[in-house]
């Protein structure tokens, strides 16, 4: 199969996937709501200026969308999983290389091509777009437009390419994955050191568009993009897998917390489903140190920022992502044929999700000891308690048991982030004021409480076929 065509079959793949799930329209207006909320959120610009001055919020931005990158390509991770348990014998064509006449490096290769293009057609240029039509109303030059495009694009293409080596090495081997992370972490430590923009060449070619910090972007793209070509593996295991019964035992242990056996099998889910430890590393801890480590750059540009109590704010909606583990990897047709209710289902799977929870818990009492933040961490755990519950809340109600693709409906995207950034932002904001106004934070559990009672009631009329 001639590569061009192989990449056309990935991109209708994409699309048909999309809007056979929720319709075409719906999914094609995504993009335009991103560009809508980039244009608002570039008319605010001004206001915040005195605050925060345009470079570092163009390096927000950057990290935001390095954020995603790496977000893309840890879902590379689960992508076969998660299409076999959601359709049956279906499958991504990317995992189709034992029945077509293709290798799996041309496979993969054309798969990161068609991720690149997908993704920044989705995210990247409507933002772009969104940020040049605001330009003429704040007065900046439009010509901004391109050079902001061509860097988010360099940010989002960096995680993309680091976290697909990552995983490939993971793949192949964990000691040789954990010596390239500590080469990578001991030079971008002493690259620190010299600032953000050595670090990061995609904000030093936003600050100063010449061909050096290009050329280093593209060297920190392709690179790692090539050697995940090169290093790809596909594992077909010749037997099929066979776990003895520890269904029971662990329902038995988990009664008093009741929903017992939805908990269970929530836990063997995990557990047994492929990538292992592999799923919690790269589609949370990864990005949770990213975050910590862009929290410790911007401290030096906002003076009396507490970074711990941001970080909670931020993990508390990250964690939002084990709500979609839980549900990621269920097929709920095979409820139908059981006298179960929905709200039941629902209820296993947030019960589940406090149990998880203790996870990010761990994450931030490690970070509060390790930055000499602890004065900070009951507001911090506060802020990060009532974040969860809330995104949680804002999840279930407009996702039910599907947030991994609901949400790149355009209506209900919108939803999601009119009722979840207004709060996310008046919470950091005063947090930097003092961090013990994140105690204010609590006040989240009432909304959360509500919208969770709404949540299961509304999707109780819903049947539960499988996609």
């Amino acid at each position: 199969m001639p590569v061009p065509d192989l990449f056309l079959a990935m991109m209708k793949e994409e699309w048909r996937i999309h809007s056979t799930i929720f319709g075409s329209v719906g999914f094609a207006l995504f993009p335009v709501v991103v560009a809508v909320f980039a244009f608002a959120g570039s008319l605010t610009l001004p206001i915040f200026s005195d605050t925060l001055p345009y470079t570092t919020m163009a390096l927000l931005a950057l990290l935001l969308f390095l954020l995603a990158g790496v977000m893309v390509g840890s879902f590379g991770t689960m992508g076969r999983e998660f299409m076999n348990r959601r359709f049956g014998q279906a499958s991504l064509v990317a995992y189709a290389s034992r029945s077509l006449p293709v290798s799996e490096r041309r496979i993969f290769a054309t798969f990161l091509v068609k991720d690149t293009v997908y993704y920044i057609l989705l995210y990247v240029l409507p933002f772009a777009a969104g940020f040049t039509a605001a330009t003429p109303f704040i007065s900046l030059d439009p010509g901004l437009g391109l050079l902001a495009f061509v860097s988010l694009a360099l940010a989002f293409l960096m995680g993309l390419a680091i976290v697909c080596l990552l995983s490939t090495l993971y793949a192949r081997s964990v000691r040789l994955l954990a010596g390239t992370v500590v080469i990578l972490v001991v030079a971008g430590l002493f690259a620190l050191h010299l600032g953000a923009a050595p670090v990061f060449p995609a904000y030093a070619f936003l600050l100063d568009p010449s061909p050096v910090p290009f050329v280093l972007s593209l060297i920190l793209i392709l690179v790692p993009a090539a050697a995940s070509v090169l290093l790809v593996t596909v594992d077909y295991p010749d037997r099929t897998k066979r776990f003895e019964n520890r269904f029971d035992p662990l329902a038995e242990r988990l009664r008093p917390l009741g929903s017992a056996h939805f908990i269970a099998k929530d836990a063997l889910d995990l557990l047994r489903s492929e990538g292992g430890a592999g799923k919690v590393v790269f589609s949370f801890l990864l990005p949770l140190g990213l975050v910590w480590v862009c929290l410790r750059i911007l401290v030096r540009f906002i003076p009396g920022i507490d970074p711990l109590v941001v970080f909670a704010v931020l993990i508390g909606v990250l964690s939002a992502t084990i709500y979609n583990w839980l549900t990621e990897f269920d097929s709920f047709s095979v409820y139908a044929a059981l006298p179960v209710e929905v709200s039941k289902v629902i209820d296993g799977k947030l019960k589940s999700y406090a149990l998880l929870n203790l996870l990010p818990v761990a994450v931030l009492v490690l970070a509060a000891a390790t930055s000499g933040g602890a004065g900070a961490l009951f507001p911090a755990l506060a802020a990060f308690l009532s974040v969860s519950a809330y995104t949680l809340a804002v999840t279930v109600y407009l996702t039910g048991l599907y947030p991994n693709v609901m949400l790149y409906h355009a209506w209900v995207f919108l939803r999601y982030v009119l009722a979840t950034s207004p709060v996310l932002l008046l919470l950091i904001f005063i947090s930097i004021l003092d961090p013990y106004y994140a105690f204010g934070s609590l006040l989240l559990l009432v909304p959360a409480a509500f919208l969770l009672a709404r949540g299961r009631t509304r999707w109780q009329a819903w049947e539960m076929p499988g996609y």
